[in-house]
């Protein structure tokens, strides 16, 4: 894969994780304010789509949907399926340039 590809996806990646993790936090601070909240299909979307590490560090730092076991297991099992697809992309199409 060629240095630009790898430059792309990671470009993608970085996009989809801050993003999750932002609607993370917009959604506990509505949760707070006693406003209309993100829906949990909503919530998951932009974690299945990449952004599982977004999603998990969105649970930690502002502690929500902690108590929900879809959003305990299921962040984390997308965040360890991104990274082993990232494993295996490295492996079969070459590694990820470091400059």
């Amino acid at each position: 894969m060629s240095p630009e590809l790898w430059q792309i996806l990671g470009l993608y990646l970085l996009a989809v994780n801050v993003a999750t993790l932002w609607v993370m936090g917009v959604d506990k601070a509505r949760s707070r304010k006693g406003r209309w909240r993100i829906s949990e299909k909503a919530l998951f979307l932009p974690a299945v789509l990449g952004g599982g590490l977004g999603g998990v560090l969105g649970m930690h730092l502002f502690h929500h949907k902690t108590r929900h076991w879809y959003f305990r297991w299921g962040f984390p099992l997308l965040l360890v399926l991104q990274v082993a697809g990232l494993v295996w992309l490295a492996l079969r199409f070459g590694p990820w340039p470091l400059f």
